[in-house]
């Protein structure tokens, strides 16, 4: 499916486009060696905004080489591993694409694929890139959140291998798509994976699909 092309820990940042905290863990450097993902998190990482972030269902989040690549062209800069804020950088493996619920093997530990990133002000401060957050969400690929269901290390090089994936075929860019763009014609197809979704993002899609049912929506920010 992919291989990682380096595991990334943050370089806690401090600045005005940190937002409320006052600091941030969105820049990540690549790691030199193999890193221990934990239940927890990553080892070695460091979440700031404990509210938004850091839940078992995001112990790990991962983005694609390709998609670095995307914006490195879009917005004419280079940009390298870890600049997504990403934990594991991906190659050949397509994660937006990913089915929720999937699981995946790397080196050492089994990850599970629970849902989309959903960009921030903090994410477009840290490129310094104003509207960045709608062009992330039009662009629609945003990489996945990862829980982790068996602890082990991963470190660069190792190859992602799909152990099971759920037969709804709900993929992290659709759960997206019907989330921020608005994406009606998704709701019943969104619907079937839900019980995949973590709970409280499960309550959320809920929601949306029901009132594109009942016929009557509106963008969530």
């Amino acid at each position: 499916m992919g291989i990682v092309q380096s595991v990334n820990l943050a370089v806690v940042q401090t600045g005005d486009w940190t937002g409320r905290v006052g600091r941030s863990g969105i820049d990540k450097r690549p790691a030199g060696g193999p890193v221990r993902f934990e239940h927890a998190g990553v080892h070695g990482d460091t979440v700031c905004d404990v509210k938004y972030h850091g839940a078992w269902y995001q112990a790990a989040y991962a983005f694609d080489s390709e998609e670095l690549g995307y914006w490195s062209r879009e917005l004419g800069r280079e940009l390298v591993p870890g600049n997504a804020g990403e934990n594991l950088t991906l190659v050949g493996c397509d994660s937006s694409f990913a089915v929720i619920g999937e699981r995946w093997r790397i080196g050492g530990a089994v990850l599970r694929v629970t849902g989309p990133r959903t960009p921030c002000r903090v994410f477009a401060g840290f490129w310094d890139v104003k509207g960045l957050v709608k062009r992330f969400s039009e662009h629609g690929r945003t990489g996945a959140y990862l829980a982790v269901e068996e602890p082990g290390e991963i470190t660069a090089g190792d190859a992602v291998e799909v152990l099971s994936r759920p037969e709804h075929g709900v993929r992290v860019s659709e759960v997206f798509a019907l989330k921020m763009q608005d994406r009606g014609d998704l709701a019943e197809h969104v619907a079937g994976g839900l019980a995949d979704l973590p709970e409280k993002w499960r309550e959320s899609i809920a929601a949306r699909v029901q009132r594109y049912r009942s016929g009557r929506h509106s963008t969530m920010a």
